[in-house]
């Protein structure tokens, strides 16, 4: 028993959606489709998890924020895939796959073969339970991945809440920032607890990572840096009562939030497609190097960096819509998609702040602005070239100006005359004309989610509709060029 498609994209995540969307814009037959997924529901914008559907009040669940909203388009439900011809199967494990034979194998027995496979899988949380630690399956040990995740999550904190409890964050990057944050909208103290020595340790200089840190410390978020949970104290019921730190402290916790990193779900093509940095290796056109009727997108994908000539797998909504699209567009008219050139962007949204970051963060950063009016940015210059840049509380010119920037990379001839000028060196940059613009300006760089803890400064407010739509429109104007000047 088995059925037959031309395309099937496995994974139904963001990357899903996106390519979905794309497949119908470029007049995908009806019956071409088909959308394999573990989760039950349709492809949803992941990010809105901590930036919406934990909050307190005005929270964001399903089916608001089905993809793809994020860049200001419809939001594709069910009906949407039925109306366009994809056949979505939910619910459904794949527990094999053969590229050779071109075929899926899913856990009900049923056999699934294609012409054309996108691998969309995503990545799976990390879990304590992997590193020896006991009691991490209690049910007020929480991690954030999915929709149901979610939902769990926003139970424990109601039940926390309950009993004026408090939390521990294990993690101090994207997902304990945003969590930590959500759980003091939510009225619960916050004490987060992780090894490196400032957050966002990846990103961050320490200078930056200060203003953050103070900001949250007079929320009254509480951080334990430099240091790792050894264990934990449970009740007769089985529930987490206290951390136990590398040092020996203990802390009196009702809420665990985990958030130490992902791995890509990539384990049913190990042995059969080329692997580099924990993905599959793809080329310009997010086709497998080893098999040409595969393709991978989104965090499984080591794509080669254009701008950089290097090999990366980058975990980011952004990259995701964007490979997909790239995909998708490969597949359906390669002859006339050149290579994906990508630039590297990553941004978040806590309280009342909001930064944006492009490039790279490598060489010396150079800081400019001013902390205390919570508007600042620095530049990133390595071999006399700025290579990235960082912007807290910016408006959509200014993000845009720093996007030209990482991508043009421009010489610094002065870094101190670089400090004094700040946002004003890369709003001076002027953008040249490109021979043609990308077919991947169809999806917007800005940050599109629709749920905010509180509406921001900065002009990208996803909250007011018709200013989405113009950050949208006038940001993929810029985004699809390729030529970059140096």
């Amino acid at each position: 028993m088995g059925r037959a498609f031309k395309v099937v994209v496995l994974g139904g995540g963001t990357a899903a959606g996106y390519a979905a969307s794309e497949f119908v814009k470029l007049g995908v037959h009806h019956g071409d489709l088909c959308i394999i997924s573990e989760e039950s529901v349709a492809p949803y914008e992941r990010p809105a998890l901590s930036k919406g559907y934990l909050l307190i009040e005005g929270a964001a669940w399903l089916p608001a924020f089905h993809t793809c909203v994020g860049t200001g388009e419809e939001r594709h439900m069910t009906k949407w895939y039925k109306d366009n011809g994809i056949e979505l199967v939910l619910g459904t494990q794949v527990k094999a796959a053969d590229v050779r034979a071109r075929t899926l194998l899913t856990a009900a027995g049923e056999t699934i073969s294609y012409k054309f496979l996108v691998i969309a899988t995503g990545a799976r949380v990390l879990k304590l339970e992997e590193f020896g630690v006991t009691g991490a399956d209690a049910h007020n040990v929480c991690y954030l991945r999915d929709v149901q995740d979610a939902a769990h999550l926003v139970d424990q904190m109601a039940a926390c809440r309950k009993v004026e409890g408090k939390a521990v964050v294990i993690g101090g990057g994207y997902i304990g920032m945003e969590c930590a944050a959500a759980l003091h909208g939510n009225h619960i103290p916050v004490t987060m607890v992780f090894p490196e020595h400032h957050c966002m340790a990846r990103l961050f200089t320490p200078e930056i990572a200060a203003f953050y840190e103070t900001y949250y410390g007079k929320k009254g978020v509480h951080f334990i840096k430099g240091n790792v949970m050894a264990s934990f104290e449970q009740d007769e019921f089985g529930k987490v009562t206290t951390v136990v730190l590398k040092d020996g402290r203990k802390i009196a916790v009702d809420l665990v939030v985990v958030g130490i990193g992902i791995h890509p779900n990539v384990d049913l093509f190990e042995g059969q497609l080329a692997m580099e940095k924990g993905g599959i290796r793809v080329d310009g056109k997010m086709r497998s190097v080893s098999n040409h009727s595969v393709y991978a997108v989104g965090d499984v994908a080591a794509f080669p960096l254009k701008m950089y000539d290097d090999v990366r797998r980058l975990e980011h909504v952004d990259h995701a819509r964007k490979s997909a699209a790239h995909a998708v567009q490969a597949i359906m008219s390669s002859n006339e998609v050149g290579d994906y050139d990508y630039l590297p962007y990553f941004y978040s949204r806590v309280f009342t702040l909001s930064w944006q970051f492009y490039g790279e963060n490598v060489g010396e950063c150079i800081l400019f602005g001013d902390h205390s009016a919570s508007k600042f940015g620095a530049f990133w210059v390595h071999k006399g070239q700025l290579v990235g840049a960082f912007l807290e509380g910016g408006s959509k010119a200014e993000y845009a100006a720093l996007a030209r920037a990482a991508r043009q990379r421009p010489t610094v001839d002065d870094t101190r005359l670089l400090a004094m000028e700040g946002m004003g060196f890369a709003m001076a940059l002027t953008e040249p004309v490109p021979p043609r613009v990308s077919l991947m300006s169809s999806i917007a760089t800005a940050d599109g989610h629709l749920f905010l803890t509180r509406p921001p400064s900065w002009a990208i407010q996803v909250g007011a509709g018709v200013a989405v739509g113009v950050a949208f429109v006038s940001l993929a104007f810029w985004y699809g060029r390729r030529k970059k000047r140096r």
